[in-house]
């Protein structure tokens, strides 16, 4: 087995749609897809912050079970990222993140009672089929044809 850096580490198939959703004043309580009524449900989000840190999030999340999306505040998940990252990398705080995907609760927990190297964390994760992106219309009057 080759244990170069540049291995290929191989995750798990990948499950669930996602949305970073930008708008501070928008719950999402219906799918922005489908329309259907959303459920809150938490997720083991999986978060590499830039340059080299891997976090796990347990967080409650909007959940369409029709779509099969995940939608998270962008606000609030920063939030979260900036406490993580003031007790564990001070150096990354503010830096570039993205939400990989997401892992079962029985690995999350396994993360916060022993040391996981990131290579087996991404080893247990589930990446995302898509990252979907919605644009908001406020709601109004506009003239015919747009």
């Amino acid at each position: 087995m080759n244990n170069t850096p540049e291995a290929k580490i191989r995750t798990r198939e990948a499950r669930h749609y996602f949305f970073r959703n930008p708008y501070s004043d928008m719950a999402f309580t219906r799918c922005p897809k489908c329309s259907a009524q959303t459920k809150i449900r938490k997720f083991c989000l999986v978060i590499h912050v830039e340059p080299r840190n891997l976090f796990t999030l347990n967080k409650s999340c909007r959940y369409c079970p029709n779509c099969d999306l995940i939608i998270v505040k962008k606000a609030e998940l920063e939030n979260l990222l900036h406490a993580i990252c003031e007790l564990a990398a001070p150096d990354s705080i503010g830096n570039d993140y993205f939400v990989f995907g997401t892992m079962d609760r029985k690995d999350w927990k396994r993360g916060q009672r022993e040391e996981v190297s990131q290579r087996e964390a991404l080893s247990c994760s589930y990446p995302f089929k898509d990252v979907w992106i919605f644009e908001v219309r406020p709601a109004g009057w506009y003239p015919e044809g747009e």
